[in-house]
């Protein structure tokens, strides 16, 4: 995609040694991007607030005007303070290529075979180590920890989910989203007199934006637990968490002419549509339209003609044509929903024409933001997502951006998931090469997805026993194995990176958040907590709708919500708390500890947990109390239910996991390490993940704050 921006605005851009001269970049995409641009806010289950558009975008005019005039100003005081970034530094670069999820075992049965010969070079002429990961082993606890370089009592994100305190339901566990409630009425709208409140829920601070705060220049691009973004010296684009113009963390679409399933897929929604003269009409959905009284949905409606050929078709969506071409996915194409006259909101996705005959299907991705007019911020600057995308053109936003759900629904096949994978990781290549480009000094940071999301739905491919196996819902048309692919796919990419980072003054680093293993078996914790007197329901509770919603928590102790963790009904902090939080809380952790550590899968006859972590001594730090009080981490091939994870109480303990997403990693960190590869030496033969920021932070010649845990691994360590 061209660029409308003149050349000389991409000439200045990105360059460091002049010193950045962002202010002009900025100026210029804004003043070229602000003509139809709508201000809008997208969160997780909150819906959007619309500003008026005409005031953003003379907002927007203003802000530009001004940046334009006081430019050389602020050029000057970044070139003042730029002159000693580097004084005490023992290199100008570093390089962190995160692959998420590799897994050590892995990568050296592949290196020993050959199959990852880059990677195989940095451990002979650098070095390799398993890196040891955080309590528990889940991304966004492991990736803030890396960012902070502090244990989770310090930063507050313990699990994907955490519950509200006083409805006792899931949500997030690291964005809050307060809404706006200040409105004008005004006919049928209702106009917001505010933005909504957007909080980041994780604390402390990034060692890039303390590298910043001494002149060096950082890099970001998709670290997970960077949304809301946060200003600092540098360029960052978001990624976990980020929702999808509907508001959720990503909710595809399927349109079919057959009679769809009486109950809709886990994240996603069926449409029926009627085939009219080889015609067919239907509507893309967005979230409530928050300038509406009645709150009715954004909606876009579109029209699909069969071709002739009897395999592809044209779509039409807001006066422009697409080809649609059976079996293969579109390019991003861009939706505009109309929410008031005058006011857009631009969001895209692909399509993936799935059947014509007998029946017709249609697959849509969860509509993106669209990068090159964001309804919400999603990097910082906010204008360096809409640089992104007219420099190497749309691509994914969302935080989660393959649709791993479609696939354990069906509604995808293998093929075409591993094709949203590739997609992905090769926009964030482009990503990642342009800003080795862009940066010759500070730092550059990119989290590659494809390793996780692909071992995750793929493990099944290598693990014969799996129970997803037993109903043989392999991909015949996938001759290689998808694991094994994405690792020399991400050599491959190392290897790129290698040759640019041959400098001596440059330091190169590869690493995980975490290993990898099979998940065989859920365990629901609430149903084993219910058969052992902890959690009761109530009396006229449905015994098809048992949820955390039906608990009698009056006489309810302990409950289990997300991933790894079991929370007790404090008095005090739950909203109708019982347990009291001095001895007898501390009794209760431990009789459930010991009681869970027992815990057999007699069917099989393999213990299903190793260990359970009790927070208040495996976490320090002022947000410990907001932890689960008991961490679980289980063995190989255990892992949380998916009916745990949400607050559904089933009726037994194990289940079989036969969803393609096969492959997991919650269960106990000594279990799961990550990698770290690195282009130089070090002595340390048991590196943390904490350690990643101090360790860097003192490669810049800059001295780790005194909170930090992790301890720097290329040099002595501190006492």
């Amino acid at each position: 995609m061209k660029s409308k921006c003149p050349p000389w605005v991409y000439e200045m851009a990105l360059i460091y040694n002049k010193k950045y001269t962002w202010i002009i970049v900025l100026t210029a995409l804004i003043l070229f991007s602000v003509e139809d641009t709508a201000q809008a806010y997208i969160g997780p289950g909150a819906g959007f607030a619309v500003m008026g558009s005409f005031l953003a975008v003379f907002a927007a005019i203003f802000a530009a005007i001004f940046a334009l005039f006081t430019w050389p100003v602020r050029y000057v005081i970044r070139a003042i303070r730029g002159r000693h970034a580097f004084s005490h530094s023992r290199v100008k670069k570093v390089v962190i290529i995160g692959l998420d999820g590799m897994e050590p075992k892995l990568a050296e049965a592949y290196m020993a075979a050959g199959k990852l010969p880059h990677l195989a070079s940095l451990r002979e002429n650098g070095c390799y180590k398993p890196l040891a990961t955080t309590v528990p082993s889940i991304s966004p606890v492991a990736w803030s920890t890396f960012q902070t370089g502090v244990n989770p009592g310090k930063h507050n994100i313990f699990d994907f989910l955490t519950r509200d305190k006083q409805s006792y339901m899931p949500k997030l566990s690291s964005v809050d989203i307060i809404g706006t409630k200040r409105v004008l009425p005004l006919g049928k709208y209702r106009i917001p007199l505010g933005r909504p409140d957007i909080r980041l829920l994780r604390k402390s601070k990034p060692f890039w934006k303390i590298l910043g705060d001494h002149g060096i220049f950082s890099n970001i691009i998709r670290v997970p637990i960077t949304f809301p973004p946060e200003k600092f010296h540098g360029v960052q684009l978001s990624a976990m968490c980020v929702p999808d113009l509907r508001g959720t963390q990503g909710t595809f679409s399927h349109y079919t002419s057959s009679d769809p399933q009486k109950n809709g897929p886990t994240g996603g929604e069926i449409f029926q549509v009627t085939i009219n003269d080889n015609t067919i009409k239907s509507k893309l959905v967005g979230c409530e339209n928050p300038l509406l009284k009645d709150n009715s949905l954004l909606e876009c409606p579109f029209t699909v003609t069969i071709n002739k050929d009897g395999h592809s078709a044209k779509l039409k969506l807001n006066g422009e044509n697409h080809t649609l071409t059976q079996g293969e996915y579109t390019d991003w194409v861009t939706v505009v929903f109309k929410a008031a006259p005058g006011v857009k909101v631009n969001g895209i996705c692909k399509f993936l024409l799935k059947k014509l005959n007998p029946d017709f299907e249609l697959y849509v991705t969860p509509i993106n933001i669209d990068p090159a007019k964001p309804a919400m911020a999603i990097s910082y600057p906010s204008v360096y997502s809409k640089y992104l995308a007219k420099s190497q053109g749309p691509y994914a936003t969302l935080g989660l951006a393959e649709d791993s759900w479609a696939l354990n629904e069906k509604v995808l096949d293998d093929a075409a998931f591993l094709r949203q994978c590739t997609d992905t990781d090769d926009e964030r290549e482009t990503m990642f090469f342009d800003s080795l480009e862009k940066v010759p000094h500070g730092l550059c940071v990119c989290v590659f997805d494809g390793t996780d999301r692909l071992q995750h739905t793929f493990w099944r491919y290598i693990d014969e026993e799996h129970p997803a196996n037993e109903n043989g819902a392999r991909d015949t048309h996938l001759k290689n194995n998808p694991i094994e692919d994405v690792y020399r796919r991400m050599d491959e990419v190392v290897g790129k990176a290698m040759e640019k980072c041959q400098d001596k003054n440059t330091l190169l680093m590869v690493m995980s958040d975490h290993g990898f293993t099979s998940f065989r078996y859920g365990v629901d914790l609430n149903f084993w907590l219910m058969e052992n007197g902890y959690l009761a329901l109530n009396e006229e509770t449905d015994k098809e709708n048992k949820y955390l919603a039906t608990v009698d928590w009056s006489r309810t102790r302990a409950f289990a919500i997300g991933l790894t963790g079991i929370y007790l009904n404090l008095k005090g902090r739950e909203g109708k708390g019982i347990v009291e939080n001095n001895g007898e809380a501390e009794k209760l952790r431990d009789e459930i500890s010991e009681k869970l550590c027992t815990l057999k899968d007699q069917a099989r006859n393999q213990d299903a947990i190793k260990n359970v972590y009790n927070a208040q001594k495996v976490y320090r730090g002022p947000y410990k109390d907001e932890a689960p009080d008991l961490i679980v981490g289980y063995h190989h091939g255990y892992r949380a239910s998916w009916d745990t994870a949400i607050g559904r109480i089933s009726d037994e303990v194990f289940l079989k996991n036969t969803k393609a997403w096969s492959g997991d990693h919650c269960i106990d960190p000594t279990l799961v390490p990550g990698v770290l590869f690195c282009n130089q030496k070090f002595d340390n033969d048991h590196p943390r993940i904490v350690d990643i920021a101090p360790t860097v932070l003192e490669m810049f010649g800059v001295k780790p704050p005194a909170y930090m845990d992790g301890t720097s691994f290329m040099a002595p360590h501190r006492n």
